[in-house]
Order: structure tokens, then C-alpha cells, then sequence
């Protein structure tokens, strides 16, 4: 058989068989997909769960195997037009894709100030379709289909399964979910896969009359099970006080080697994990600065010995009470970097080394999607739930603030004012 219309089998400890139709088998060839074995799925995470080294490539394929999985399910059910099903082709390639453009160490990066990076990892996604390789291989599939799969994964499609790719019911996330519980060796990330993907249709929404997908009635309480997982997961692992030191550090680090112009920002696409920590230590000790200096001699070496900052002080959302904290403080601007230099100037530290961390993910119970009831009604989901039938979302703010927890990192051990640092960022009106 000529090698451009061969299948291959994936074995995956998740998923078991995988196997990749010759489209798909193009595309994971290519140098940008490859790329993806040396992008790690959760960042630093291997820091604290020692298992979690799985990569961005693992999980995009798991993405593809659950799409293609979705789309013979709805086959089997669902009586869709022509037109339906031949949207449906391009569904997963666009699930292999949605990663592509990720930066090294997968999502940290992106906190930084928007107006910092190229871009967040799904617009950035755009360099790689422009790539000759990329393109030839999503030739066989028509001329436009690289915009089209771009598209999908922008969220930005009028393909009514784009609810598979991007959208409250996205295969990434019950993808994600049960890979990383099961790399992290914990038990939070049980998703009821099986019974999502059996309870997914093509429905009509009755207030505009376009099509796409929702899930039936009886598949609810598995969609619980997917939020109930994400919390966990944000609580215990993605938040994780060791998890959210290294990643400090690692922003940190990136974010002074930009600025002072040891990495061009347009060069953080494409990189692996280890071609960013190896060039920008390698660029700093050519470089004659302060910054430079602390790069080379004690940041990056502090990373990769697990010599992370330590948490000087530490503030539940619950316990902020009515207290407003500034804009700034969620994101890593210039202000942020100005207020954390000057704390840290008062306890006797470098500039660069004390680090105010308060993540947040206002998505975090994100619900819009179509319920068809028992009755044969079909209702839009939304962030309020339906009483009666799906509650979890009633409770999403006191969740998210369960999770939610403000740290000030210092890289080395220095008591702070609780008081004094609640000052400095919180609003005075």
C-alpha cells in the first residue's frame, strides 16, 4: 500500500487502540506535531506528581480517537442531513490540531500580560497552518480546509458539531481530565466518558433554529461528573501550592528575558520546554546585565533543581471576605511588577524575587449548551442550571472560590505582614 494511504495503531494506556486514518497520519508526521512529544501537558506539574510527564502530543491524539468515537455514536442515532455529516469530517483533525500552537510548558505563558505574547495558543495556531508541511498534508481535504479546521478551533465556525472542538461539551476537556488524574496517580479526574458520548445528539435550538450539539436527559449526570472533575483537579493538581511556585519562576524568568532582550517574544512559538530553558540560559550567560546575572546563576538553576520560592504568605478567596483586590493583581502587568519589587525591596530581596499569585479561570463552570428533556423538549443549559434536573452550577461561585487561593512567593523564606501586603493591592474604592 503506497505510505500515503496507510493507517497506523497507537497503543495508549488511556485509550487502549488508536487508530489514525492516513490524513491523520500526515498531519501527526509533520515537524509541528511532532514538536508536541516535548511540550509537557501540565507545565511543572511533574514537580510535585512525579507521573505527570505526559505530553501535548499523547493527549491531542486521545482528542482525535474521542472525536472520531463521538462522530459514529451520532451516526448511529441521529438522522442529520448530508451536509451534517460532511462538516463532521473535518471534526478530527481539528481535535489533533487544538494544541498545536502551544507554547513550551503548555499553558503558563499565557498569564502573562496579553499585550506581552504573540498571542494566546489557539490564535498563534495560525503560524502553523500557514506552514507549507502542515498544508500539504490537509491537502487531500480540500483547498480551504486549514481555514476551516482554524476556524473550529478559534471557536469560530459555523460547523454544528463545533461543540465537539471548542464549547461547554468539548472533547478536550473529558480528553484532559481523566489523562492527567491518571499521570498525576489521583483520583479526582473521573469523567463518565462513555456515557457523555452516549448521550451527545444534534439538536435544534428553538429560539434561532440552527443545530448543534447538546445531550440528552439522561446523560446529565455524567456532565456533572465532568465539572465535579474539573474542580478537583484545578484544587488539587493545576493549583497545587508547589505547582503554581515553579510556575511563577518560570514566568518570571521569561517574562525578565524578554524585557531585557535575552528572547525575542516572537520566539517563544515553536520552542519546546527544553529549547526555551536551554537558550535562555545559554543567552544569559552572554549577557552582561543584572538581570541576566540572576537568570543564569540562581532562577534557572533553581528550577531545575525543584529549589522553588516559597510561600510567604497565604490568603484563601474566602477569607478576602468584601475586600477588592486590584485588576493587576490576576495578570502579570508592569503595575503587578512594580508593587511586587517594591515588597520585595522592603524584606531584602532582588528585584524579580517576590511573586504575587492569585490565578483565576472565570470559565472554570462554563455551561451553554441544549438539553433534549425526556419529554422530547430541548432546553438551553446555562450557567444557572436547570432545577431539577442539573444543580452543580447553582454552586460554581462558591466553588471557584473554594479553589481559589492568593500567595505571595518569595525565593527565599521571608515573613510577611499579611496586612501590609493586602494593602498594596487591594482597590480603595
Amino acid at each position: 500500500m503506497p505510505p500515503e494511504r496507510r493507517h497506523r495503531v497507537i497503543r495508549d494506556p488511556l485509550w487502549n487502540t488508536i487508530r489514525l486514518d492516513p490524513t491523520a497520519v500526515r498531519i501527526v508526521d509533520t515537524q509541528a506535531f511532532q514538536r508536541l512529544r516535548y511540550i509537557r501537558q501540565l507545565g511543572f506539574a511533574h514537580l510535585v506528581y512525579p507521573g505527570a510527564t505526559h505530553t501535548r502530543f499523547d493527549h491531542a491524539i486521545g482528542v482525535y480517537h474521542l472525536a472520531v468515537t463521538a462522530i459514529q455514536r451520532l451516526k448511529e442515532r441521529s438522522r442529520a442531513s448530508d451536509d451534517i455529516w460532511k462538516a463532521a469530517q473535518l471534526l478530527p483533525y481539528a481535535a489533533l490540531l487544538h494544541d498545536i500552537g502551544h507554547y513550551a510548558f503548555s499553558h503558563a505563558l499565557e498569564e502573562l500580560d496579553s499585550d506581552f505574547l504573540p498571542g494566546d495558543h489557539e490564535s498563534v495556531s495560525a503560524r502553523f497552518f500557514e506552514s507549507p508541511e502542515l498544508s500539504d498534508a490537509l491537502a487531500t481535504i480540500g483547498s480551504d480546509a486549514a481555514h476551516r479546521i482554524h476556524a473550529l478551533i478559534r471557536g469560530n465556525s459555523e460547523n454544528p458539531l463545533r461543540g465537539l472542538v471548542a464549547g461547554s461539551l468539548d472533547l478536550d476537556k473529558m480528553e484532559y481530565l481523566r489523562r492527567d488524574a491518571r499521570f498525576c496517580g489521583v483520583p479526582y479526574g473521573e469523567v463518565d466518558v462513555g456515557r457523555l458520548l452516549d448521550g451527545i445528539m444534534i439538536l435544534t435550538d428553538p429560539q434561532t433554529g440552527y443545530m448543534e450539539v447538546g445531550v440528552h436527559e439522561k446523560a446529565v449526570a455524567a456532565l456533572e461528573s465532568l465539572l465535579f472533575a474539573k474542580y478537583q483537579m484545578f484544587r488539587n493538581v493545576y493549583w497545587h501550592h508547589g505547582v503554581r511556585a515553579a510556575t511563577t519562576l518560570y514566568k518570571r524568568i521569561v517574562y525578565e528575558a524578554v524585557r531585557d532582550g535575552i528572547i525575542e517574544s516572537d520566539e517563544l512559538i515553536g520552542m519546546t520546554d527544553e529549547e526555551l530553558i536551554y537558550k535562555t540560559a545559554h543567552r544569559a550567560q552572554e549577557t552582561d546585565s543584572p538581570v541576566a546575572n540572576r537568570i543564569s546563576t540562581r532562577w534557572i538553576p533553581f528550577l531545575r533543581n525543584r529549589k522553588l520560592p516559597k510561600r510567604s504568605l497565604e490568603v484563601t478567596a474566602a477569607e478576602l471576605g468584601d475586600l477588592v483586590l486590584e485588576d493587576w493583581v490576576v495578570s502579570d502587568t508592569p503595575m503587578k511588577r512594580k508593587v511586587e519589587d517594591q515588597l520585595a525591596a522592603e524584606v531584602g530581596l532582588e528585584p524579580g524575587e517576590l511573586v504575587i499569585d492569585f490565578p483565576a479561570k472565570k470559565s472554570m463552570f462554563q455551561l451553554d449548551l441544549l438539553i433534549e428533556r425526556r419529554t422530547g423538549e430541548v432546553q438551553r443549559l446555562g450557567t444557572g442550571g436547570l432545577p431539577g434536573l442539573i444543580d452543580l452550577p447553582r454552586l460554581a461561585q462558591e466553588l471557584y472560590t473554594t479553589t481559589r487561593v492568593l500567595r505571595v512567593f518569595t525565593f527565599e523564606y521571608r515573613p510577611l505582614s499579611r496586612d501590609h501586603v493586602l494593602e498594596a493591592i487591594t482597590s480603595s474604592g
